[in-house]
């Protein structure tokens, strides 16, 4: 069966309430469907309008009035303040019945408190609250907005197209009560969260949420060679200087052990030099294939800027402190030497294969959004190239 392509929007109030971490748990973890783009976006009154007369049109059932109606009224920004959503693409056969499974259904899951059983993701996070001695509802929240069809996803996908273009990737939020303080940090969740359905990116957002700041960008990337050498060429140099001698020393040592006769300094320093060069630049080399899916050596000359063939997640918090509160959260670089109740240390396995990064510095954080392109985001061009093939 042909892939198609489908979505979930998570509406503005979620978004507020830090729930995203959850429902992007719920969704990779239990439908088999890969995210292949995701965006956070601040509605205007056009589309809201032109999205809300395409939830009228479909309304065969009587629940997509309430939606449109809740669109109207929650989508659209205030006078100058934005409402931030967060829209997620999903690829594969049958996107829209697996989509609308996980989400839930809107009346049914939420007749009764006592029969609310949390399958869903509508079960857990959405509400429905109807006057107990009449039939007039009270509050309506439903968390997730995703199309019941292929049809009317592609209808939904077109107007999104239509929005998308020429859209800033990062969306400031009017929150810190001083701009002066308000900092931005860039947060990378790694290849090998991505590497199988898993609900560990969901839950490291998750986590992230306690720091109180707010996801003002993310998409979806994956790193080319070149993008890959540029970032972490900083490291190489520490890795030089931190294994290189290291490896050096445990080379002298194991060569005494072996034959059976003590070294001079020199030949640790050529040791070092040499061979212990050889190996910081091939666990640098080991750092980029990690990242990028192939390492340099390995990588033809006309591929080294495409990109790669593993994907992570980038996302960019903002809020006052927020590149030492995401450390915080974090934990250091080695998951054995994090605290508990860290990222690292619930995740991470070593060193290199540590889960996630963040920004250590305002300058670092503008260096990293440089290099990842982060006001770009491939989200749009992916629905108009799939839309351009559906004709």
């Amino acid at each position: 069966m042909k892939q198609a392509l489908s979505y979930v929007l998570v509406t503005p109030y979620t978004v507020a309430k830090s729930r995203t971490g959850g429902i992007i748990s719920r969704l990779l973890s239990q439908v088999d469907l890969e995210l292949v783009g995701a965006q956070m976006i601040a509605p205007n009154k056009e589309f809201v309008r032109e999205y809300a007369a395409i939830l009228l049109e479909q309304n065969t059932a009587g629940s997509l009035t309430l939606l449109a109606d809740y669109t109207e009224r929650n989508f659209a920004p205030v006078g100058d303040r934005k409402r931030l959503a967060l829209l997620l693409l999903f690829r594969g056969e049958q996107p829209c019945e697996k989509l609308s499974a996980i989400c839930g259904h809107i009346y049914e899951e939420h007749r009764d408190l006592d029969a609310t059983t949390a399958e869903t993701i509508r079960d857990t996070y959405a509400d429905l609250i109807m006057d107990p001695l009449h039939p007039e509802l009270t509050y309506f929240e439903p968390a997730v907005m995703t199309p019941p069809d292929q049809l009317w996803a592609d209808k939904d996908l077109e107007v999104f197209a239509r929005f998308l273009k020429g859209q800033e990737n990062i969306i400031s939020t009017p929150l810190a009560p001083d701009p002066k303080k308000r900092e931005r940090t860039l947060v990378i969740i790694k290849p090998d969260n991505w590497q199988y359905a898993s609900s560990k990116p969901g839950t490291i957002i998750d986590m992230f949420s306690r720091t109180g700041l707010r996801i003002v960008g993310v998409k979806v990337h994956r790193f080319s060679v070149a993008e890959a050498l540029e970032f972490y060429g900083p490291v190489e140099a520490a890795l030089r200087e931190k294994l290189a001698s290291r490896f050096g020393k445990k080379a002298k040592e194991l060569l005494e052990k072996e034959f059976g006769f003590q070294l001079s300094d020199e030949t640790e320093t050529a040791l070092t030099e040499h061979v212990g060069m050889e190996y910081a630049k091939d666990q640098f080399d080991q750092i980029i294939g990690f990242m990028s899916g192939i390492k340099p050596h390995d990588c033809p000359k006309e591929a080294v800027r495409q990109p790669g063939s593993v994907k992570c997640m980038i996302l960019i918090y903002e809020g006052e402190k927020a590149i030492q509160k995401i450390r915080d959260v974090l934990g250091p670089t080695d998951p054995l030497k994090a605290p508990g109740g860290t990222v690292r240390r619930e995740f991470g396995s070593n060193v290199m294969v540590n889960t996630a990064h963040a920004s250590d510095s305002p300058l670092s954080a503008e260096r990293e959004m440089r290099i990842v392109r982060i006001h770009e985001n491939s989200l749009g061009a992916l629905i108009t190239a799939y839309l351009a093939e559906r004709l």
